[in-house]
């Protein structure tokens, strides 16, 4: 007769196989495990990996192009008379483009600093923009917004054949006001431009303009013959400062329609 106890007892192939499926349950669940967590280490790996790239992505984007700045060491190309003996000279500035371009500035200031005449000699290089209207950079050397328009003032006649002056738009004839010139050579690419505020008159103020260009000489030209061409040329139509009051160098009236390059 069997006894109470081994009838209760499970046969141990039974409790063996229990516990070798136990056993393959936990071992499989700690293996998705690991696998879980080792994909999330794998893309946080990725993810500082490419955070520590982004600044090498940046440094291998396109850069600001450099744009003009002053020129130290270089010396001055052209020089000028003083306007008169209650002026002095402000300053000097060369301005270099790394494409090319020079611009020789003088200016002009009485008490205060404050400007009364300014002079540029823009040597373009290729950083030249032909679409740019010229009057633009002469609204900003005027003291005023590069979208302030700029209406025909007339033309005057220097050394260096007819000069186009131009005022504020709307300005009355009445009302002083600054006077910008502007002056475009092709060969060679050189741009005479700049403002003067002296006389009380219109006349007066034209007159300083044509006398100021007409005392602008050449110092040194560098390795550029058709600079040293042009100012010789020019000096050949040199005269002297006529009176404010004169009308000899008046081309027109004052709002005279331009013709020709300026």
């Amino acid at each position: 007769m069997q006894s109470p106890e081994a009838s209760t007892a499970a046969p141990p192939t039974q409790v063996h196989l229990a516990l070798a499926a136990l056993a393959d349950e936990v071992v499989g669940t700690l293996a998705r495990l690991f696998a879980y967590v080792g994909a999330l280490a794998l893309f946080a790996i990725l993810a500082l990996a490419a955070l520590g790239r982004l600044p090498d992505l940046r440094d291998d984007a396109p850069a600001d192009k450099p744009g003009w700045s002053v020129a130290d060491r270089s010396h001055p190309a052209f020089a000028l008379s003083r306007l008169d003996s209650s002026e002095k000279t402000a300053s000097y500035i060369i301005l270099r483009h790394p494409e090319g371009g020079r611009r020789d500035v003088m200016r002009w200031a009485r008490e205060a600093d404050r400007p009364v005449a300014e002079l540029e000699i823009y040597r373009e290089g290729g950083e030249f923009d032909v679409a740019r209207p010229a009057t633009a950079d002469l609204a900003v050397q005027m003291g005023l917004g590069a979208t302030t328009t700029l209406e025909q003032a007339g033309l005057i006649d220097t050394k260096f054949g007819p000069v186009a002056l131009f005022r504020p738009t709307g300005t009355d004839k009445g009302t002083p006001s600054c006077l910008g010139y502007l002056k475009r050579s092709e060969e060679p690419a050189l741009q005479i431009s700049g403002f003067s505020c002296q006389g009380d008159t219109l006349p007066a103020q034209r007159a300083a303009i044509a006398c100021t260009l007409n005392q602008l000489t050449l110092l040194a030209s560098g390795n550029e013959p058709k600079l040293a061409e042009l100012f010789a040329r020019a000096e050949l139509k040199r005269r002297g400062c006529e009176p404010r009051d004169s009308s000899d160098w008046l081309l027109g009236a004052a709002n005279a329609q331009l013709r020709g390059a300026l």
